[in-house]
C-alpha cells in the first residue's frame, strides 16, 4: 500500500511539474494576492455602478429610504480598501521582525470588516425603528423599486465573487467581505419589499421589513465573526490534520508520525510535524526523509506552503528529551525519543 501512495504521488509530480524552492512560493503567494486585488476591482467597479444607478433614481423619486440605501452602499463599498491594502502588505517579504510575514494583515482587516457589518446592523435596526415611530411616504415607487433591485442584484452578485475567491485562495477576511456584500443586498431587499407594502396600502411596510432584515444581517454577522475568529485563533480543518498524518506515514522511512500542527498566515497554511524514524539511520538519511516529508505534504494538503518537519528516531537506552521534561507544559503529550532536527 505504501508503494502505491509513493507511485501515485510520483506520477502526480511528473503530471504538474514543479519547484519547491523560496522563490516559487513567493511567487504562488503573489499570484493568489492577485486573485484577491482582482476580485475587489472588480467588486468595488459592479457596487460603483450599483450605487450611480442608486444615486440618479433618488435624485428623481426624493426616497429617503433609497438615499439611506444608497449611502450605506457607495460607504461600504470601501471596505475593499483595507482589505485590498491587506493584500499589498501580505505581498512583503518577511524579514528579522516579522519573521512570517505580512499575512496576518488579512485577519485584521478581517476584523475591521466583521466591524462594519456589526456597524451596518445597528444602523438598519436605529433606521427600522425611527421609521416605525415616525412614518414617511414613498413616492415614485416602481422607480424606488427598480433601483432596490439594482442594489440586491449587485450586491448578491459581488458577495458571490468574493465568496467564491475567498475560499479558492484561503482568505477569510475576502470572505467576510463577501458576506458583508450580502448584508447590503438584504438592506435593499428590504427597500425594494417596503416599496410594495407601502404600493398596497401598509405604511408600517418599509420599518417592519427594515427591521427584519436586521435579524438577517445579525445571522451574517455571526457567521462573519466566527470565519474571522477561527481564523485569529489558528484553527483549521481538521481533514487537513487527518490528511498530514496519513500522508506523512505513507512516506518512505517514516516509521510513525507524532505531533502535526498547521495555522494560516493570510491565505496560505504551515505546518509543523513530528515524524519517527529508524535510530541507526545517519543524520543525512534523516534529513532525507523529513525533506521527502515536507515534499509529500505540499502536495497533499491545499494552500500549504512550506512545512517544518522535526525526525525523532524510535527508543534507544538514553532519552535526549530528558532535558527538555522540566520545561514542557504538565498538559503536553511525551514524544518519541530524537534523534535530530531537520528542515
Amino acid at each position: 500500500m505504501r508503494r502505491l501512495r509513493l507511485l501515485r504521488h510520483r506520477l502526480a509530480h511528473l503530471l504538474t511539474p514543479h519547484s519547491h524552492e523560496a522563490g516559487d512560493k513567493v511567487d504562488a503567494a503573489m499570484e493568489t494576492s492577485r486573485d484577491g486585488m482582482r476580485t475587489l476591482w472588480i467588486s468595488l467597479v459592479v457596487l460603483g455602478v450599483t450605487t450611480v444607478v442608486q444615486a440618479v433614481i433618488v435624485a428623481l423619486s426624493g426616497s429617503v429610504a433609497l438615499f439611506g440605501d444608497t449611502v450605506h452602499n457607495a460607504a461600504d463599498a470601501l471596505t475593499a480598501v483595507p482589505l485590498g491594502i491587506a493584500f499589498l502588505l501580505g505581498r512583503r517579504a518577511a524579514d528579522r521582525r516579522y519573521t512570517y510575514g505580512y499575512g496576518r494583515a488579512e485577519d485584521l482587516a478581517g476584523v475591521l470588516i466583521v466591524a462594519t457589518i456589526a456597524a451596518s446592523a445597528v444602523l438598519a435596526a436605529w433606521t427600522g425603528v425611527d421609521r416605525l415611530l415616525h412614518p414617511r411616504d414613498i413616492t415614485h415607487l416602481w422607480a424606488v423599486s427598480g433601483a432596490a433591485l439594482a442594489g440586491f442584484v449587485g450586491n448578491e452578485w459581488v458577495a458571490r465573487y468574493r465568496i467564491r475567491t475567498g475560499r479558492r485562495i484561503g482568505s477569510a477576511a475576502l470572505v467576510a467581505d463577501g458576506l458583508h456584500a450580502r448584508t447590503d443586498g438584504f438592506t435593499s431587499l428590504a427597500v425594494l419589499l417596503g416599496a410594495g407594502g407601502t404600493a398596497l396600502g401598509w405604511r408600517a411596510a418599509d420599518p417592519v421589513v427594515g427591521l427584519l432584515i436586521t435579524l438577517a444581517i445579525l445571522l451574517v454577522l455571526k457567521d462573519a465573526a466566527r470565519e474571522v475568529y477561527q481564523r485569529l485563533m489558528d484553527s483549521v480543518d481538521p481533514e487537513l490534520v487527518t490528511t498530514a498524518h496519513a500522508t506523512l506515514r505513507g512516506v518512505d522511512g517514516v516509521v510513525d508520525t507524532g505531533q502535526v500542527r498547521m495555522r494560516w498566515i493570510g491565505h496560505a497554511l504551515r505546518a509543523e510535524a513530528d515524524i519517527v524514524v529508524d535510530a541507526r539511520l545517519t543524520v543525512v538519511e534523516a534529513h532525507r526523509i523529513s525533506v521527502a516529508a515536507e515534499h509529500a505534504l505540499i502536495h497533499a494538503v491545499p494552500r500549504l506552503t512550506a512545512a517544518t518537519v522535526h525526525t525523532d528516531h524510535t527508543p534507544v537506552e538514553d532519552d535526549p528529551h530528558a532535558t527538555l521534561r522540566h520545561h514542557a507544559p504538565h498538559n503536553r503529550r511525551s514524544s518519541p525519543t530524537p534523534a535530530h532536527s531537520s528542515k
